[in-house]
Formats: C-alpha cells, sequence, structure tokens
C-alpha cells in the first residue's frame, strides 16, 4: 500500500497525535492508545497483587466523568450514530470511536473529558458494579467455558511467579474483589496520562483543523508524572517440555502447547510467524493434514501467534483428539521436519501472500488504519511503519522461514497442557 500523509503534532502535555486524510466517505475515526496493560499491573512481585485492573479499567473510563455523567458517554456517541468499543492486552489499553465527521469534536471532547477528569465520577458504585461485570465476564469467557483457561494456564507455566506476562489481562477474581478506589485513583493517574498516549484521527477531516480541535479539547490537561520503566520482560530460552496435566470436565481430550517467538519490531518475528502459519494454520496446514487427515489422532488443530513488544512474542498450538500424549509425539515429529526441510516454495509463496493480505485488510478502512497508526508510534515510535508491514512481510523468504522454524519451533522445547476428557 502506498504510503498516506501523516501530520504528527505534540502537545505541550506530551500528548502525540497523528492525523492521516481519508475523503472516501464523511467519516472521522478516532483511536487513543494508552502505553498501559497487564504487563504494567502488580502481580505480587512487591508483595500486592492488583492483577485485572487494567482491563477493569476500560470498564471503567465508560462510567462517567467529570462533566459527562453515568452511562452519557455511550449514549452520546450512539445518538450521533457512532461505533465504539475498547480492548485491553498485555502490552496497552485502547479507545476508539467512529463518527460522522460532523460529531468529531464530540467524539474528542468525550475523550479529552474522561482523559483529564475520570477520578471525578469514580464512586464505589460504579467501582463495584463494573467489577461484577468483569468477574461475569471471566466467568462466562474463561471459567465456565471448555478449555477457557488454557491460555492463561500456559502464561503461568511459560513465564516464573511475577514476571509481567505470567498472568493474562483477565486478571483473578481475589485481586479484583481486593481493587479499592484508591488503587484505581492510583493506577489512572500514574497511566492515563497525556504523555502516556498516542491519538490518531483518520478520516474526511483537515488535518490542521482536527489538531486545533485536540489542543482545544485536550491542550488542558496535566501533563501528569512520567510513567514508570516497565520491569524487564525478558526470558531464558524453554528447554524441555514443562507438562500440567488438567483435571477439568471438558468435551474431549486435548492437548495445548506455547513456545516462545522473538519480539515484535524485529526482523526475525515476521518469518516465524509464517513459519507457525505453515504449522498449523488452518486446514491447508502441516499439523492438519498429519493429525486430521492421516494419522487421524485429532478432530481439530490451529496454531495462532500472539506478538509482543517488551516480551517475547508467543506461539500457541491447539489439538482436540482423544489421546495427547501421542498429539504431543507427533507434533515433535512435524517439528523436527521442518526444522530440517523447511518449508516448499509454494508453501513459503502462500504464507507471505496470506500475512500481506491480512496487513492490507487491518488498514483498508477508517478505523482500522487509526488502530494501527497509534500501533506503530505507541509501541516503535514510528506510525509510518503501518504502511511498510505488509511489503516487509512479502520480502520474507522460504530459508528465512526455515531458520525461524529450527530456533523458534524446535521440538522438545515448550511448555504444555494435557486433558484428559469428561470423566
Amino acid at each position: 500500500m502506498a504510503e498516506q500523509p501523516l501530520h504528527e503534532h505534540t502537545l505541550a502535555n506530551g500528548l502525540r497525535v497523528v492525523v492521516c486524510e481519508d475523503h472516501v466517505v464523511p467519516l472521522a475515526a478516532v483511536n487513543i492508545w494508552y502505553r498501559v496493560g497487564s504487563r504494567h499491573e502488580q502481580n505480587g512481585v512487591d508483595g500486592k497483587s492488583r492483577t485485572g485492573l487494567a482491563h477493569l479499567f476500560e470498564h471503567l473510563m465508560f462510567q462517567g466523568s467529570a462533566n459527562v455523567a453515568e452511562g452519557e458517554h455511550a449514549a452520546l456517541l450512539e445518538s450521533a450514530g457512532a461505533t465504539f468499543n475498547a480492548s485491553t492486552s498485555f502490552e496497552r489499553t485502547n479507545y476508539y470511536e467512529t463518527v460522522p465527521v460532523s460529531h468529531l469534536e464530540l467524539a474528542l471532547w468525550l475523550e479529552a473529558d474522561r482523559m483529564g477528569t475520570l477520578p471525578a465520577a469514580l464512586t464505589q458504585e460504579n467501582l463495584d458494579n463494573q467489577r461484577d461485570v468483569v468477574k461475569n465476564e471471566r466467568r462466562q469467557r474463561y471459567d465456565n467455558q471448555p478449555y477457557g483457561t488454557a491460555f492463561e494456564r500456559l502464561c503461568r507455566l511459560t513465564f516464573p511467579p511475577g514476571h509481567p506476562y505470567a498472568h493474562t489481562p483477565i486478571g483473578s477474581m481475589e485481586d479484583l474483589d481486593a481493587t479499592t478506589i484508591e488503587d484505581c485513583v492510583e493506577f489512572f493517574r500514574t497511566w492515563y496520562a497525556p504523555g502516556n498516549a498516542v491519538l490518531s484521527i483518520v478520516g474526511d477531516v483537515d488535518a490542521q483543523e482536527a489538531i486545533a480541535m485536540v489542543e482545544r479539547y485536550f491542550g488542558n490537561i496535566p501533563p501528569g508524572p512520567a510513567a514508570p520503566p516497565p520491569r524487564p520482560g525478558d526470558l531464558e530460552p524453554l528447554t524441555g517440555i514443562r507438562l500440567e496435566e488438567v483435571d477439568e470436565e471438558v468435551p474431549s481430550a486435548a492437548y495445548f502447547a506455547m513456545m516462545t517467538l522473538p519480539s515484535d519490531g524485529g526482523p526475525e518475528i515476521e518469518a516465524a510467524e509464517m513459519a507457525a502459519e505453515i504449522l498449523g494454520g488452518g486446514s491447508g496446514s502441516r499439523l492438519y493434514d498429519r493429525m486430521v487427515r492421516r494419522d487421524q489422532i485429532a478432530t481439530e488443530v490451529w496454531t495462532g501467534v500472539t506478538r509482543l513488544v517488551d516480551g517475547p512474542s508467543l506461539a500457541i498450538v491447539e489439538a482436540i483428539g482423544p489421546d495427547p500424549a501421542r498429539i504431543s509425539d507427533v507434533l515433535d515429529e512435524e517439528l523436527a521436519r521442518f526444522a530440517e526441510e523447511g518449508p516448499t516454495e509454494d508453501e513459503a509463496a502462500r504464507a507471505a501472500a496470506q500475512a500481506e493480505r491480512g496487513l492490507l485488510e487491518r488498514i483498508e478502512t477508517v478505523a482500522g488504519l487509526a488502530d494501527a497508526l497509534s500501533a506503530n508510534a505507541t509501541q516503535f515510535n514510528d506510525p509510518a511503519r503501518t504502511f511498510t508491514a505488509a511489503e516487509r512481510a512479502a520480502a520474507v523468504t522460504a530459508e528465512q522461514i526455515k531458520d525461524a522454524a529450527a530456533r523458534w519451533l524446535a521440538p522438545g522445547a515448550r511448555t504444555a497442557l494435557s486433558y484428559g476428557g469428561s470423566k
């Protein structure tokens, strides 16, 4: 994709602004990334644990601020015909809305009011209500779902206690119950400062007018303290197979595995993710062909990648089948074969094309482009990096994929879960 002109501006309080004009449709996407996620939470390393706080804040930020009553944030956006949401990950929290361009000022005012004044509306009732919402989300999506805690368990197996990535964004019930108003105010004042955020605007806007709006609504927010430096996320290479037997009621026996990959941002992650895609990315993958079609030891098999910037990225293998031990053995056989032979030319070409297509699809809407600009500005200090992503994927060679597979997807180097099936 050809690079589009970007207009960048940093306010005196540290808020970084990126604007990209796109006049195809009369919409404007507003996307703000805060560099705070579950890796920034206290997780017992200093004697205090408050996991789940970053995700809890994703909910609290919609409960009103000094000039917005409870429930009004969503109501105002809905009345304007906007789409909006938020999400939390290990390394960031983002808030986003797409509005008719005539309502851009409304979206910016709402974002500025909660960035500058959220504690004014933070009540015990709001905290209790949203804590219950998050706890119920945990029950529905994790605790009461078959294999729902697999990723959480694998992170605990992969990373040592107290490591920033040893817990996942959903947090624990105990820590959510222990969270106080004081914890929330401290968390907000530590991380929700203008200098710890990037605001991107994409759409049918005039860049200078949009920047002037941002100055008008965000410019008077105090800069706040500098964000603390993140705790190191390094991890020693995995050796051996660290296995946990999971005794849960699940529909079928299953095997889950986690392997570490290079951190996002460097040249190796593209090849490593393509290697994982060739290995288990769908019905055309090596693991599917071997485990489901040929040996018939699994009914489903899938591989996915979670990219991380401040720690190792993660590859996950999920296989549903009656004999987890056999699945583990076959996985090692296929990993060894892949490391020795590398991909075929067709496999490498398909993986590169799929990666390139996925990256282009991500930025084909104003909302997707705004999110990508915020991501690259926040994580790599380079929003224009958005426009070279597909090019980087297309440049990966079969030899690079082979080298990545040999280094990062080696047999016998992973953490794993074995589910025995229904009792």
